[in-house]
C-alpha cells in the first residue's frame, strides 16, 4: 500500500515563500512519474510541477521561476520550494505519484495566500 504523507503549507503574505513536503512509504519516486497538482475553490485539479523521463523538470507557466520541485531520492521524499507566492496560487496542494498506471495522492495541503 502506497502511503503519501505531506507537510507544509499555511497562511502567507504575498511575496513569502513556503516548502511543500511529501514523505512516501518505499523508494516510489525515483523510478515513477510523480509531481504535484493544486486545487483552487471553484476550479480543476491543475498540474503545478513534475518529474519526466530521466528526472526532467516540468513547471506550469504560471509558476515557472518561482516553484521548484526536488526530491530526495535516499528519504523518499519529494519537495515543492514556493517562493514569490501570489494570492492566485492560493490552493490545496497534492502530491501525485503514478506507480504502474495507478494514481496516488497525498491527502492535499491548503496554502493560502493573503495580505
Amino acid at each position: 500500500q502506497v502511503q503519501l504523507v505531506q507537510s507544509g503549507g499555511g497562511l502567507v503574505q504575498p511575496g513569502e515563500s513556503l516548502r511543500l513536503s511529501c514523505a512516501a512509504s518505499g523508494t516510489i519516486f525515483r523510478f515513477n512519474a510523480s509531481g504535484w497538482y493544486r486545487q483552487a475553490p471553484g476550479k480543476q485539479r491543475e498540474l503545478v510541477a513534475d518529474f519526466r523521463g530521466r528526472g526532467d523538470t516540468h513547471y506550469a507557466d504560471s509558476v515557472k521561476g518561482r516553484f521548484t520541485i526536488s526530491r530526495d531520492n535516499f528519504k523518499n521524499a519529494m519537495f515543492l520550494q514556493m517562493d514569490s507566492l501570489k494570492p492566485e496560487d492560493t490552493a490545496v496542494y497534492y502530491c501525485h505519484v503514478r506507480i504502474v498506471a495507478t494514481d496516488y495522492w497525498g491527502k492535499g495541503t491548503l496554502v493560502t495566500v493573503s495580505s
